[in-house]
């Protein structure tokens, strides 16, 4: 089970421009890990672009955000382009890593129950720890809550 405190699991991903991403690759920073459901709806791009108007803030900590859903490489470039977004999103179509942070979960809308996303954030520190985990996010603060943490 992931849990505040353990050894975050490591990964390898494409981000927008296709290029594999590792986890390993940030070590020595700190790691705002978001997992969103998909680009380009309501709440998906309103939590990428609260992230982007904070992302002096966060650049000032040393940190590093990254997005992860199961959209595409392509999905994600056409994103990040229309919203100006100054940070790397993964494509996990195969859905190893949202399983391997556990935010690939039953979800029930309107009575139906499917597999979707559970919106979380993982704040990773410099040595590879998950120091909070924030479950279920609601978006609108959510930002200042991730920076709060970040600089606490």
């Amino acid at each position: 089970m992931i849990k505040e405190g353990t050894k975050a699991p490591n990964f390898k991903l494409k981000d927008q421009n296709g290029k594999n991403v590792s986890l390993k690759d940030f070590e020595g920073k700190n790691i705002i890990l978001y997992f969103y459901p998909k680009d380009d709806t309501s709440g998906c791009t309103a939590e990428a672009c609260n992230f982007r108007d904070e992302f002096p803030k966060f650049n000032k900590t040393n940190a590093v955000i990254i997005g992860v859903s199961p959209d595409s490489v392509e999905s994600h470039k056409k994103f990040a382009e229309k919203y100006n977004l100054p940070f790397t999103l993964l494509s996990d179509e195969e859905k190893d890593v949202l399983k391997k942070y556990e935010v690939w979960k039953e979800k029930s809308m309107y009575g139906r129950k499917y597999m979707g996303v559970e919106r979380t954030t993982f704040i990773i520190d410099k040595n590879g720890k998950i120091k909070k985990i924030f479950n279920k996010v609601k978006v609108q603060g959510h930002n200042e809550e991730v920076l709060e943490a970040i600089q606490g």
